[in-house]
């Protein structure tokens, strides 16, 4: 037979079931709180990488047209020449591989953010080669184009006589330097062709394709043989190939340019000039590592 409880049992018990309830309720509660905090900062995560997302969408989108609408400028300016320098003629070349590679690659064509990395760096060259045609013969380049960049680490990471000869060709590009361009000309064409030789040695080169295009003379690998052995783990068409290939050729036959007018009449080249030069050199560099990499 149950017990009889006292009125002040009950009350006691009643208290106990009504604490109960209201540690229920507020760990209930409590778990709400904390569930709508971490949806709270799941949800402001998100939106912040959206946002960021957004932001780096727009600013690349921007950086697309910005050298889109260089390329038309500075083309109608190249266009409009009846000069035929061999700088001019090599400018010209690469203009054609660069219609070919918007040909293959046309806006919304699938392609992975490896290989898109690779087809803005192809039209920041293309952008790049033809300001600096401009301003040798007497344009003006946009200022911005002038800025410095930092590629010591990346060519280290190749090579760490790459960055010492580096070092010195920035070194060299001094207005104090009354030899100023023949030194960083020097350099900076050893550099082109020692990266090329260190990722793309004659003996791996001809291993991967033994029907690789040979130099007429020598019988070696040729530049653009290099390149694609570079290039092959890339899976991108012959178009961007043969764009490199051009592009690399314009940046050395700069460097003949250069060379050519520290002579003579010479001293035509003006500081603010070969800024815009080392600006391209740089960017070549950087297009020439990635491509590599």
């Amino acid at each position: 037979m149950a017990r009889r409880m006292s009125s002040s049992e009950l009350k006691s018990k009643l208290r106990q079931i009504e604490n109960q309830r209201r540690q229920a309720i507020n760990k209930i509660n409590q778990d709400i709180r904390r569930h709508n905090a971490a949806v709270r900062q799941a949800v402001n995560k998100y939106n912040d990488a959206v946002s960021r997302y957004n932001s780096a969408v727009r600013q690349h989108n921007a950086n697309v047209r910005r050298n889109r609408t260089i390329i038309q400028n500075e083309l109608r300016k190249l266009n409009s020449q009846t000069t035929h320098v061999t700088y001019t003629v090599s400018m010209r070349t690469m203009q054609q591989h660069y219609t070919q590679v918007g040909n293959v690659y046309y806006e919304g064509a699938p392609v992975t953010p490896e290989q898109e990395r690779i087809l803005d760096l192809v039209e920041q060259e293309q952008a790049n080669g033809l300001v600096t045609e401009s301003i040798l013969y007497g344009n003006t380049t946009p200022v911005e184009n002038t800025e410095d960049m930092e590629i010591g680490n990346r060519l280290a990471a190749v090579s760490p006589d790459l960055n010492s000869r580096w070092q010195g060709a920035v070194y060299a590009l001094n207005p104090a330097n009354p030899d100023a361009t023949r030194h960083f000309c020097t350099s900076a064409r050893e550099i082109f062709t020692e990266f090329i030789e260190l990722k793309a040695p004659d003996r791996a080169v001809i291993a991967d394709d033994p029907k690789c295009e040979l130099t007429p003379t020598n019988k070696t690998p040729t530049r653009k043989a290099k390149i694609k052995y570079m290039m092959r783990m890339k899976g991108l068409d012959e178009s961007v190939i043969a764009f490199a290939d051009a592009d690399i050729g314009n940046i050395l036959e700069l460097f003949s340019t250069l060379s050519g007018g520290t002579h003579g009449p010479a001293g035509k080249y003006s500081f603010e000039k070969l800024r815009q030069v080392k600006k391209r050199v740089e960017q070549g560099i950087i297009f020439l590592c990635e491509i590599a990499s």
